[in-house]
């Protein structure tokens, strides 16, 4: 095929193009939202599923995770106890190479600087302790010192390049090498500095303290229990790298065996389980169950894949509206392509002709999306990673996509029309009868059902935007058992905390005028910090065992949060290791269905052996979101400065347009400096807290929203698209119905009556579909909303309105156009 050709292919495009303005532009716009949701889409879902990809073997490498049942509940911890790491180095075959690595808990960092005052970096992220292993499993460049020796010995550091440049701005790498930093207590010589990891990666670390170092400081060895079989942290991290040929189930039964030696089951525990297993290093960076690492959130999977499922659609609903107009059209280039068919074209040579006319059109829409997913981005920033960006020049693989997408979506949008208007005889075109009635008749049914497919997109996307926004409302306004409004929390620094001056801090916040009332205690009644115990009740000789969570506070806790006593009496301080309060489904689980029932009673075992009396029953009350179940509570007195680091105050009513609590916060501010001058203020709302439980379902319904936005906008396109034409068709029609009498009415009727009937069979096969997932959905939450019939009827209401709106503007027109122009010719 010769180039003169082509040329001529697009001469015949940009005069088509041209003389069908209105519908080419319709195409170009419903292809490049398609095209640009599937852009952006296609960005945040590859950054996700390249994460840990650029290490060698690393589909033999995995990480020890620890799972346990505790009373029937199952309990999860991405850490492994302390003496694992050499348990696996000297007992289990089938191992190439062990990693194991501590996570500090933000060290306060000191660096020597010119004078006598060190710079000091606060609360650092991504401090681990680690050895020359970590270095071998996962390879970095090294830009000074020695991977084999580097951390060899206790008190040596390794820094990434950019903290390196970070704690000394003006040293050279070299230079740096033996200078001294300090994290908190802890003091270790530079002994090397490697780049970061390239491409996308969990492994974020960017000092090394070597694991050794632990040994000389006894808080950190107690911290690490390297000779503890019974705890484990989340901190204390073990990889492995097995052989190749060694088996998953191998390794894990060679461990469990070496765990039951060292830790045999007890008799209380009976019914409890303990054993480690193997994480897959590709399912770090996406499973909620253990978490990546302590500063780092996973990807959801669910998530990822919705958005494909969005992208899909709206690419999809380009490419119909694309086909609609298409086919429509097709009579208007009869003669042309008879003349060509005459002239000796072939119909492999018109199918190329049509296909290059569509690609012409989706290469359009490719650049317009390529230009607007950079604002895209920016839109989404608050809910997308910070690494995802539009960069042509470095994302070969971008390029790739583009083109792929740029094909398929040609193929898929002409394919079809180019072998409809292809197949035409020459014969029948030039005597003006392009089709058959029968071929009339399969045209307009594809475009029928092209257009019932457009509809139930777009409805789906509204019955979900619907109850997604019905059910967080639901959740934030719903009466979870306790005020949280006008509640402020501020978390004392737990390196700088004493029970002296957490007492101090609390008797001042009592003074200032703004402040109702101050309690000092831990967690929330609902947050993300949760504590549990062991706790056993008998009654005779039945014996009930229940994993009870724990809340601690002082006697203001529950009037701090007006949590309801139903019975008994408050927590006073003294009853700190005798005596606590118990929600209403602790009460009924071990056997009172009515609370004044339960108090005075006693917990036999609780966190151990303690013996614990029930003095009062508080109303339930949600510890966590929605999402999980209320859980059996109880709420105790503690005198750790750690459980009693945390201020909750409840502010007065502000006065309308005052700034009541601004000065309160300023005064806290205030207060905080004088007694933690070293620390940075920081404070929570609470209600603020309890609205990020639900961050993510805000996000679906943010995507959603616009989802259905963009499916609406462009399935009205189209329509409009198809009114304008079929009422073109019609035009005599119309003025001979004027002529014989027929009402604007009667006519806006008869045009608008298949549409009707098009959106009332979308809806009729939408709503069960929609119903089941919408149900599907709903299943992650234990209290939730109703799926009402309300939000189906609205949703199919609302369609339809928009719809004939849409098409109102042309048939209207037609409606009422002079008769006597449609008739002058005949």
């Amino acid at each position: 095929m010769t180039n003169k050709m082509f040329k001529n292919y697009f001469k015949i495009a940009l005069r088509n193009f041209w003389r069908h303005k209105f519908f080419t532009f319709i195409n170009v716009i419903g292809l490049s939202i398609g095209i640009s949701s599937a852009l952006v889409i296609y960005l945040i879902v590859h950054f996700d599923f390249t994460f840990n990809q650029n290490f060698d073997n690393g589909d033999r490498i995995y990480r020890v995770v620890s799972n346990y049942t505790f009373s029937g509940e199952e309990a999860h911890n991405r850490g492994v106890s302390g003496p694992v790491p050499e348990a696996v180095r000297n007992g289990v075959s089938g191992v190439e190479l062990t990693a194991p690595f501590f996570t500090l808990n933000q060290p306060n960092v000191l660096v020597p600087g010119k004078g006598s005052v060190p710079a000091k970096f606060k609360l650092q992220d991504n401090v681990i302790l680690a050895d020359g292993r970590y270095f071998s499993m996962f390879k970095y460049n090294w830009l000074a010192g020695s991977e084999k020796t580097a951390l060899n010995e206790p008190n040596k550091t390794v820094l990434t390049a950019d903290q390196a440049k970070k704690y000394f701005p003006k040293l050279s790498y070299s230079q740096m090498i033996g200078r001294v930093i300090t994290y908190d207590t802890l003091s270790a010589a530079v002994t090397g500095i490697v780049e970061p990891l390239k491409g996308n990666t969990d492994f974020t670390f960017h000092d090394f303290v070597s694991y050794s170092t632990a040994k000389n400081n006894k808080a950190l060895a107690d911290e690490l229990s390297l000779t503890n079989w019974g705890g484990t942290t989340s901190s204390s991290i073990l990889f492995v790298k097995l052989a190749p040929n060694a088996t998953v189930a191998n390794f894990e039964k060679q461990l469990n065996v070496i765990l039951k030696k060292n830790n045999p089951p007890k008799p209380e525990n009976k019914g409890n389980t303990r054993n480690f297993t193997l994480q897959p290093l590709s399912d770090v960076h996406f499973n909620s169950v253990y978490g990546t690492f302590d500063s780092g959130n996973p990807a959801n999977k669910t998530t990822l894949y919705g958005l494909l499922i969005i992208a899909a659609f709206l690419l999809l609903l380009g490419c119909i509206n694309f086909v609609n107009l298409t086919t429509a059209q097709a009579t208007q280039r009869a003669k042309e392509i008879g003349v060509r068919k005459t002239m000796g074209s072939s119909r492999t040579q018109l199918i190329i002709q049509f296909l290059s006319e569509t690609f012409i059109i989706t290469l359009f829409a490719v650049i317009i999306s390529v230009a607007l997913a950079p604002a895209i981005l920016k839109l989404f920033k608050d809910f997308i990673a910070e690494g995802i960006k539009l960069d042509l020049l470095h994302q070969p693989n971008l390029l790739v996509f583009l083109f792929l997408l740029t094909i398929v979506v040609s193929l898929l949008s002409g394919f079809y029309p180019a072998a409809l208007l292809s197949g035409y005889k020459p014969v029948l075109v030039l005597k003006n009868q392009a089709s058959s009635n029968s071929s009339k008749t399969r045209n307009a049914w594809l475009r029928k059902s092209l257009t019932v497919t457009q509809f139930v997109i777009a409805q789906f996307f509204i019955m979900a935007t619907v109850l997604v926004s019905k059910q967080i409302h639901y959740a934030l306004t719903k009466d979870l058992g306790f005020k949280k409004d006008a509640i402020l929390i501020i978390n004392s620094p737990w390196k700088n905390r004493t029970l002296s001056k957490n007492q101090v801090f609390m008797n001042k916040l009592k003074a200032i005028p703004q402040v109702e009332l101050v309690s000092a205690g831990k967690a929330a009644p609902s947050s993300t910090s949760t504590n549990s115990t062991e706790a056993t009740y008998i009654d005779g000789k039945k014996e009930t065992k229940i994993e009870l969570y724990e809340k601690y506070g002082d006697p203001n806790y529950i009037n701090v949060y007006k949590i309801k006593l139903l019975a008994g009496r408050n927590i006073q301080y003294g009853d700190s290791t005798s005596a606590f309060l118990i929600n209403n489904t602790y009460a009924k689980l071990i056997g009172f269905k009515n609370p004044a029932d339960a108090v005075g009673k006693y917990i036999d075992k609780f966190n151990g052996d303690k013996r614990m009396q029930i003095i009062g029953v508080v109303a339930d009350f949600y510890s966590e979101s929605l999402h999980a179940a209320i859980k059996p509570t109880c709420i105790h007195i503690s005198n750790s400065y750690y459980n009693n680091g945390t201020f909750h105050i409840a502010l007065k009513p502000q006065t309308a347009g005052g700034d009541d609590w601004k000065k309160a916060i300023a005064s806290m501010e205030k207060t905080w400096k004088e007694i933690y001058p070293e620390d940075d203020f920081q404070y929570d709302f609470f209600d603020a807290s309890i609205a990020k439980f639900y961050d993510a379902e805000q996000h679906t319904s943010t995507l959603l929203t616009w989802a259905t936005g963009l499916s609406i906008f462009i399935s009205c396109l189209g329509l409009l698209g198809l009114a304008i034409y079929n009422t073109n068709q019609r035009t005599k029609e119309i003025g001979v119905r004027k002529v014989l009498g027929a009402t604007v009415t009667q006519i806006v009727t008869l045009l608008s009556t298949e549409l009707v009937m098009l959106i009332v069979l979308a809806f009729v096969l939408v709503t069960p579909l929609a119903w089941y997932a919408m149900n599907k959905w709903m299943e992650s939450f234990a209290d939730r909303t109703s799926i009402s019939w309300w939000i189906f009827v609205i949703s199919g209401g609302g369609m339809l309105l928009t719809a004939l709106i849409t098409s109102s503007f042309q048939t209207i027109r037609a409606a009422l156009a002079n008769p006597t122009k449609s008739l002058r010719s005949e």
